[in-house]
């Protein structure tokens, strides 16, 4: 396995997990505010 390739293998985790824990963090902002703007507790 060539280096290029081989960093673009390691680098690419790190940025799949920003991804995810992004969206994670969109949907949550999302249904708590939904909630705040409700009167109700998120848990």
């Amino acid at each position: 396995m060539s280096t290029a390739a081989l960093t673009v293998y390691v680098l690419m985790w790190p940025a799949i997990v920003a991804v995810v824990l992004f969206v994670i963090s969109r949907g949550f902002y999302r249904e708590w505010a939904q909630a705040r703007r409700d009167g109700q507790d998120i848990i």
